[in-house]
């Protein structure tokens, strides 16, 4: 699961850059899924350590769940009203970030559980 944290961490970072470099450099706040990524790295890291690895990998959920719903919360408003426009890349980096993370997320409760059998 370490691999897999890294790899979606990479990502978001690499969208997060893409996503500012493609709005211009208006704003800061689209540099928000390279946030999660960095963070995700750095658990994918502290994962290395055995010891320490239940723990990083659980944190590196709380992210993904906090990327998801602090995401969303921008996006479904929009979605409901039939107003947002999802032609405007932060739109669309938003949509890849809810979209990565939960795949993410889905995967590491899925790993979780597989984990929990094996040990019973």
């Amino acid at each position: 699961m370490t691999q897999t944290t890294r790899m979606v961490g990479i990502g978001l970072a690499l969208l997060g850059i893409v996503s500012y470099v493609g709005t211009g450099r208006t704003s800061v706040t689209a540099l928000i899924p390279a946030f999660f990524g960095v963070a995700l790295v750095g658990l994918a890291w502290v994962g290395r350590n055995e010891s320490a690895r239940r723990h990083a990998m659980h944190a590196a959920m709380v992210v993904a769940l906090v990327g998801i719903a602090g995401t969303a919360s921008r996006l479904i408003p929009g979605m409901a009203a039939g107003t947002i426009d999802f032609g405007r890349p932060a739109v669309l980096a938003q949509i890849v970030t809810v979209v990565l993370l939960a795949w993410y997320l889905g995967k590491g409760i899925k790993s979780f559980r597989d984990a929990r059998r094996a040990r019973a």
